[in-house]
């Protein structure tokens, strides 16, 4: 629906599948090519608006609400409808073949290592653009609930429905949804098992944003740790629970323990490399358990991919004996810590 014909204002229905989105995120998804600081002076000025008022970029969307776009020769904006832009066939089948788990509500993904979850600078295949494809009989489009950094492999949540989406972003951010995440250290993290409490936030570092531990103005940061193997003193296998989810929250709290996730370069330096181990970063989601009715719980796991396998096996750890034998344990430890 239009306001005129040709280069003319537009207005723009919220569809039921977009609805609770951020305005910001709704942008992005329709019209890439608009930068956040472009969106921001065309709302600052009135040129968007939403229901014909003036609003901030987080301001949450409803379905059937109206937004209004300037006419198309005033700003950069890409006019082509977001279902209708090309994609990549091949990835998208890759990426439901990925599927771990479905029902009407919930659906999981292995997220590989290298696949972006949203777009940014730079970034031109991500996984909130490829949504689609994972719609499979479902009426809206999967929400994504939480993240996972691009070089992270593993369990990635999707709720299928908004109340699906509110309801698991609650377990999240009340620490009810448990994570377990597995990864390949420098070094030995001592004691064996144990705690790190260690606040974070965000600030510029050697011209770049990054993370930071211990910081005065720091949000608070928990993580629990279990060695599960290691390799003499020069490396180990650790099974790592994040009761708390900042950016960057397990590299930031490794590095700072002194045992840099192997290959983390950005948060361990030199430290975070061993010799005939590439850069590649050996951080894998390995669980994600949500609890369920009547005190039973559903847990979805991801195996590790075959090249973190193998640097296990190198390093002389038994993947499968862990995956088999260790869950149970390992579950039962990380909740005492």
């Amino acid at each position: 629906m239009t306001e005129g014909a040709g280069l003319a204002v537009q207005l723009v229905e919220v569809k039921a599948d977009e609805a609770d989105l951020r305005l910001d995120r709704w942008f992005k998804r329709r019209y890439p090519a608009v930068s956040f600081g472009n969106l921001a002076r065309l709302l600052r000025t009135g040129q968007v608006r939403l229901d014909g008022k003036r609003v901030e970029p987080g301001k949450r969307v409803s379905a059937g609400q109206i937004v209004r776009i300037p006419p198309m020769d005033s700003v950069d904006i890409d006019t082509t409808p977001r279902e209708f832009r090309r994609t990549d066939a091949r990835a998208e089948e890759k990426l439901r073949a990925s599927v771990l788990y479905r029902n009407d509500n919930i659906l999981a993904i292995d997220k590989p290592a290298g696949l972006a979850v949203q777009g940014g600078t730079g970034t031109v295949q991500h996984l909130d653009a490829m949504l689609d494809a994972l719609r499979f009989d479902a009426e809206e489009r999967p929400r994504l609930v939480h993240r996972l950094d691009k070089d992270t492999s593993g369990v990635l949540l999707l709720a299928r429905t908004v109340g699906a989406a509110r309801e698991l972003g609650e377990m999240f951010r009340i620490g009810r949804a448990r994570k377990t995440y597995w990864a390949l250290v420098v070094g030995v993290p001592q004691p064996s098992h144990g705690r790190i409490e260690l606040p974070l936030s965000k600030k510029l570092h050697a011209g770049r944003e990054a993370m930071m531990a211990g910081e005065d103005d720091g949000r608070p940061a928990i993580t629990t740790y279990v060695v599960i193997d290691s390799a003499a003193d020069s490396a180990a296998w650790v099974a790592l629970r994040p009761l708390t989810g900042r950016t960057h929250q397990l590299r930031v709290h490794m590095a700072a323990h002194g045992t840099p996730i192997l290959g983390d370069g950005k948060y361990g330096g030199q430290k975070a490399f061993l010799a005939g181990f590439g850069k590649k970063l050996h951080l894998h989601a390995w669980s994600i358990e949500l609890p369920q009715a009547k005190g039973r719980s559903l847990r979805i796991e991801a195996p590790p991919p075959p090249e973190m396998v193998e640097d296990l096996e190198r390093l002389g750890f038994s993947y499968k004996d862990g995956a088999r034998d260790l869950r149970r344990e390992l579950g039962r430890m990380l909740d005492e810590l």
